[in-house]
C-alpha cells in the first residue's frame, strides 16, 4: 500500500468518523471562534470560513491575511460542495494516480483547488451539508487544524 492510499484510508475514515447530530448556527460560531482560538495560541495567520448550504455562517481573518485566502477558500468549498469530500482527500487521490483536477474532471484549477483546508460539513444519516474552511497554512496544516477542532467540537 502507498503513502497516498494509506493517507486517503485514513481521510475517509476522517469523513466516516466526523460527522455532526446537528449543525446550527451556533455550532459554526463555537467552531469559529475555537479555530481563531487555535491559531492564536500556535501563532498562525489564516482565514476561516464556516458555510452552510452555501450561507457564510462564520468568516474572519487574521492580521496578515489577503484577499488571495478568501479566494483559496472559494476553490476549495468547491471540491468539497462538488465531491462531497475534503479537499485533501480529492487531492490525495489526483497525486496517487498522477492526474490533475483539469484531467480527470474536466473543470479548471483555477476554480477549484483540490488541496488540503476544506472539510465537509456532514450531518449523521443525512450527508453533507456545508464546509469548514481554513486558508493561510501549508495544505496538510490547513486540514490538520480543521480536523482538531472539529474532534474538540464533537469531544473525540
Amino acid at each position: 500500500m502507498s503513502n497516498y492510499d494509506e493517507l486517503i484510508k485514513q481521510l475517509v475514515n476522517e469523513e466516516k468518523e466526523l460527522q455532526f447530530a446537528e449543525f446550527t448556527n451556533e455550532t459554526a460560531l463555537e467552531i469559529g471562534l475555537k479555530l481563531i482560538e487555535r491559531a492564536k495560541v500556535e501563532n498562525k495567520r489564516i482565514a476561516i470560513d464556516i458555510s452552510r448550504f452555501g450561507h457564510q455562517l462564520f468568516h474572519y481573518s487574521f492580521t496578515g491575511t489577503t484577499p488571495e485566502n478568501d479566494q483559496w477558500i472559494i476553490r476549495k468549498n468547491r471540491v468539497v460542495n462538488r465531491f462531497g469530500k475534503s479537499s485533501l482527500h480529492l487531492g490525495t487521490i489526483l497525486r496517487r494516480d498522477n492526474t490533475t483536477i483539469e484531467e480527470r474532471h474536466h473543470i479548471s484549477s483555477s476554480e477549484y483547488a483540490a488541496i488540503g483546508g476544506a472539510f465537509p460539513i456532514i450531518i449523521k444519516n443525512t450527508g453533507v451539508i456545508g464546509t469548514i474552511t481554513v486558508s493561510g497554512l501549508p495544505k496538510n496544516e490547513d486540514h490538520e487544524l480543521v480536523i482538531a477542532v472539529i474532534k474538540e467540537q464533537l469531544g473525540l
